[in-house]
Formats: structure tokens, C-alpha cells, sequence
């Protein structure tokens, strides 16, 4: 019961949150989306790398300040690969962030995730830097009930 309760109590908007008008939230939203790189990932895998760790952080960190905040996790490949075998590799790759977010105390009911796959190419060359540039996570916040 003394869980739950904290749980519930972690979940409430502060004092201050409550006073924060949507045109607020809103520059938030946008500072956090400029601020948040996305995390990168080696090929063919989905396993979080140690330099990208201080990112998740500062996104556990955001929000749990802004109980308001949601994040939807997007999951990235390069073309390599079938079309399936990368959607699947992309879900693995955001659903790895999420797991990590959720180690950190943010309630899985705050994230989402989505599998882009090779869909949305974030570069176009057929190179090494490109490929890397294109296995990541990418953040989009959101607010609740938006």
C-alpha cells in the first residue's frame, strides 16, 4: 500500500506544473526537443551504449520534473537488411531505451515506442558516418493528454 502510494504521489503534477499554461508547456516541449540528442546504436545491435547512458538520464530527469511530460521513443535502423528483419530491429532498439527509463523510475504507462525501421532516413549517403547517424533512438516529448 505504501508503494502504491508513493507511486501515486511520484505521478501528481506539482504546484507549480498546475500553474503552467499550455502556451508554457508547450516551450518546454520544444526546449527539451532541441536540448535531447538521440542515442545511437552499433550495427545490427540494441543493447544501450555507455556513452549514451547521460542522455537517458537527462530524459528520466525532465520527466520526472514535468509529471505532465510523455515520451514517445522512436526506433531507427540503416537500410542493411530486409524491411522486417529492420522494423523488427527498430522496435528492439526503442523498447531498449524504454526498459532503461523504466530502470530509472519513469512508469511505463509515461512512454511509448514505435519502429520506423529504415523509413525515415535521417541522411541519404551510402557510407559508414551515414549508417551510424541512422541506428538510433529518437525522443519525441509529448504532453499528457495531447
Amino acid at each position: 500500500k505504501k508503494e502504491e502510494k508513493a507511486e501515486i504521489e511520484k505521478t501528481k503534477p506539482s504546484e507549480e506544473e498546475l500553474s503552467f499554461t499550455a502556451s508554457q508547456m508547450a516551450e518546454i516541449i520544444k526546449k527539451l526537443q532541441e536540448e535531447i540528442g538521440d542515442i545511437h546504436f552499433d550495427y545490427d545491435k540494441y543493447d544501450i551504449r555507455q556513452e549514451d547512458l547521460p542522455t537517458l538520464k537527462k530524459v528520466a530527469s525532465y520527466m520526472q520534473k514535468y509529471s505532465k511530460l510523455r515520451v514517445i521513443i522512436e526506433g531507427h535502423c540503416d537500410e542493411r537488411g530486409t524491411n522486417d528483419y529492420n522494423f523488427a530491429l527498430g522496435q528492439k532498439r526503442a523498447n531498449s531505451a524504454k526498459q532503461y527509463l523504466i530502470s530509472l523510475g519513469i512508469p511505463s504507462s509515461k512512454i511509448d515506442i514505435i519502429s520506423y525501421g529504415e523509413e525515415k532516413p535521417i541522411c541519404t549517403q551510402q557510407n559508414d558516418s551515414c549508417w551510424q547517424k541512422k541506428r538510433r533512438a529518437h525522443f519525441v516529448f509529448i504532453e499528457e493528454g495531447k
